[in-house]
C-alpha cells in the first residue's frame, strides 16, 4: 500500500534522492524546497504522485501551514522526514551571534515546528513514523563543526523524549546518524565562519585526517531509508555508512572508561 510521505529539503542530496525513490516505487510525496524549481523534474516524472511545495522551515506559520496542505491534498500523513539542514564550519569562537542562531533555527526549530505540526495529524490516524535526521555529530562531536554538533545533540534529546511521549499514540521516532556523504552538506549548501588564525593548525588536521572513503555514496542511503519506513518497529536510532558505529563505539568506551575511573567522585556527591 501507498504510503504519504512529507520530507523537507528536496531540493537536492538525501532529501531529492529519498523523495525519488519513493516515488518511483508508487508512494505519494509531499516535497519541500526553497525553490520549487529545483523539485521540476520530478513534478514532470512523477506527476500527481507529488505535491510541491515552497517552504522555508524557519516560519513556523509556513510549517503548519504546509502540513495541513499535505494533509488535505492525500489524506493524510503516514511519515514525516525532516531532513533539512546544513553545516556551519568554523571554531566556536569564530561563530557569530546570527551563524550560531541560523544554525539552530535551522537544523533544531524548523525540525521542531514541523515535528509538533504533523503530531495531531498522526494522533489522529492512529499511526504515523517521525523520522529525523541527526549524525552520528549527534551522539560524538568533531572540532571545527560546534554549532552543527550542538544542533544535532539538541535533534536527539528532543526525539528521544518525544518517542517516549508518542508511543501510546502509535507513533513511532527515528534518529537517522550518518557518517560523512558525499553531498552538498559540506559544499554548496556549507557556511564558514570568519576564521581567525589561531585555530588553523586544527583546521589542517581536521581536513587531513580525512579520506575519499571515509565519505559514504549517497545514492546507496536509500535502500536503507525504504526499508525503515516500511517497517513495523522501526529503530530508535539508525546509523548509515560503515563508520558510525565503529567511530560511536570508540566513543562510548571512552566515555565509559572515564565515568568508571570518576565513580567514586561521583557517587560521593550524592550525599548519602
Amino acid at each position: 500500500m501507498a504510503k504519504r510521505i512529507f520530507i523537507t529539503g528536496a531540493s537536492r542530496g538525501f532529501g531529492k534522492l529519498w523523495a525519488e525513490a519513493l516515488l518511483e516505487r508508487g508512494d505519494k510525496v509531499a516535497a519541500t524546497a526553497r525553490d520549487l524549481k529545483t523539485l521540476d523534474d520530478l513534478v514532470a516524472k512523477y506527476g500527481d504522485n507529488i505535491l510541491p511545495l515552497q517552504l522555508d522551515v524557519n516560519d513556523r506559520q509556513a510549517d503548519f501551514e504546509a502540513i495541513a496542505r499535505a494533509k488535505d491534498h492525500f489524506g493524510g500523513i503516514d511519515v514525516l522526514i525532516n531532513n533539512a539542514g546544513y553545516g556551519l564550519f568554523g571554531s566556536i569562537e569564530e561563530t557569530s551571534e546570527k551563524e550560531a542562531r541560523e544554525q539552530m533555527e535551522t537544523n533544531f526549530f524548523g525540525l521542531l515546528w514541523l515535528t509538533q505540526a504533523v503530531l495531531p495529524v498522526m494522533r489522529a490516524q492512529g499511526h504515523g513514523h517521525i523520522i529525523q535526521l541527526s549524525s552520528i555529530l549527534g551522539v560524538t562531536t568533531l572540532p571545527v563543526l560546534g554549532l552543527y554538533n550542538a544542533s544535532k545533540f539538541a535533534v536527539e534529546g528532543l526525539s528521544e523524549t518525544l518517542a517516549a511521549e508518542v508511543k501510546g499514540f502509535g507513533i513511532h521516532v527515528t534518529l537517522v546518524e550518518p557518517n560523512g556523504y558525499a553531498t552538498d552538506w559540506s559544499g554548496a549548501s556549507a557556511i564558514q565562519t570568519t576564521a581567525r588564525p589561531e585555530y588553523e593548525p586544527i583546521k589542517a588536521a581536521f581536513t587531513s585526517g580525512m579520506t575519499d572513503d571515509m565519505w559514504g555514496v549517497p545514492e546507496a542511503t536509500s535502500a536503507a531509508v525504504l526499508k525503515l519506513i516500511d517497517s513495523k518497529n522501526p529503530p530508535l536510532r539508525l546509523f548509515l555508512g560503515k563508520y558510525a558505529y565503529p567511530l560511536i563505539k570508540q566513543a562510548y568506551e571512552s566515555r565509559h572508561a572515564e565515568w568508571t575511573a570518576w565513580n567514586e567522585v561521583s557517587s560521593a556527591a550524592h550525599g548519602k
